[in-house]
């Protein structure tokens, strides 16, 4: 099996060059992009086209990673690798105490109604000796489902992650999106069983996501929520698509992000009891990254009456974006992973904090094992 790109990414990263190798959910193939300077570009108005790392703050502009050099190629997953990695152990209790109390403050907010809903997270550090690109390849491995890259700037620094969840995917006037809540570990032979709490903070996610879209595009459908599994862990996904009309992508972006999936309702409220109370910097975690119009060119089939005009070539602009979920940031020796979830007035803070260590294992068995 021919595995160029990782020689080549390697190489890049030596050179202290920015890349961005991912391979998007079920498919084979792994692209990556190359910048041949060290230059840091901004998106402006995301009419740019390139591959974009987006934080968490909205105020914050998104980093583009320019598409000066491209190549593609097919990853075969290796046979003793599983979907449903064994949980690694780690005592995680350092600052259980701070995000229980947390939640308890959050819960007093909701209580009180200042808010609805809001997205708390923390950030894991362990020490690993496994180089990023060995881990980029175990969860190329153990996550053919997921959006899987590794990113690098010389003046951001290097991100892995593997997510499962669609911000949006546009393709030229069409759009689609997703709403994903709720958590739970996959147990082989059992489906889950949603309570009212999970089923609520999907609605909410939902309507929200209706509501903010429904006066930017038209003909607005809004499937039946399922349950979708990711690695080791079940959740609830709708799917939202429709037409952009005149609204421009950055239209579209802003309304949505970020969702509250990963922020809250009120989007204002919840993001400013983030910013204030959760005592440490997302940076990228629960922003978005991807494709950013893209090119694709298409040609039918071709006739004798057309081949001379080429009548039926088209080029369609498209955009692929995933939301920054089950993601590490790489510090040297050191590796931070980033989990969260959502809090309601139906939250129980114990349960909580213990869905923060189920969704850490996605991240850490690559990291531990």
């Amino acid at each position: 099996m021919s595995l160029g790109f990782f020689h080549q990414i390697e190489e890049q990263f030596r050179k202290d060059l920015p890349f961005v190798a991912y391979r998007k959910p079920n498919e084979v193939e792994v692209k990556v992009i190359f910048q041949n300077d060290r230059e840091l570009h901004y998106v402006t108005d995301y009419s740019e086209s390139g591959f974009v790392f987006a934080p968490f703050d909205g105020e914050v502009p998104a980093v583009l990673i320019r598409k000066d050099q491209a190549i593609a190629e097919a990853f075969e997953l290796e046979p003793e690798y599983t979907e449903n990695p064994i949980l690694p152990s780690l005592n995680q209790d350092s600052d259980k105490d701070f995000y229980l109390k947390l939640i308890e403050q959050a819960i007093n907010s909701i209580d009180s109604g200042s808010l609805k809903k809001v997205v708390l997270s923390r950030g894991i550090e362990v020490e690993t000796s496994k180089t990023p690109f060995v881990m980029f390849r175990e969860l190329l491995n153990q996550y053919s489902k997921a959006f899987c890259y590794i990113w690098f700037h010389p003046k951001i620094g290097l991100w892995l992650g593997a997510t499962p969840e669609i911000f949006l995917e546009t393709k030229n006037n069409k759009f689609r999106t997703m709403s994903l809540a709720g958590t739970q570990l996959y147990k082989v032979g059992e489906a889950p069983i949603w309570k009212e709490k999970e089923l609520e903070e999907q609605e909410m996610v939902t309507q929200f996501i209706h509501s903010s879209l429904e006066d930017k595009v038209s003909s607005l459908e809004v499937s039946e929520a399922m349950s979708f599994k990711a690695g080791n862990l079940w959740h609830i996904k709708t799917s939202v698509s429709g037409n952009m009309n005149n609204s421009r992508l950055e239209e579209i972006i802003g309304a949505l992000h970020p969702t509250p999936a990963v922020c809250g309702l009120p989007k204002k409220s919840a993001l400013k009891f983030i910013l204030e109370n959760e005592n440490y910097e997302r940076q990228f975690y629960t922003g978005f990254l991807g494709e950013l119009n893209f090119k694709e060119d298409m040609s039918r089939p071709s006739t004798r009456r057309n081949q001379e005009n080429r009548a039926y070539r088209t080029i369609k602009n498209r955009t692929s974006l995933f939301v920054n979920l089950r993601c590490m940031q790489i510090l040297g020796n050191t590796v931070k992973v980033y989990v969260g979830g959502g809090i309601t007035s139906r939250s129980v803070p114990e349960k909580e904090w213990q869905e923060t260590k189920d969704k850490s294992s996605t991240m850490l068995n690559i990291v531990l094992k």
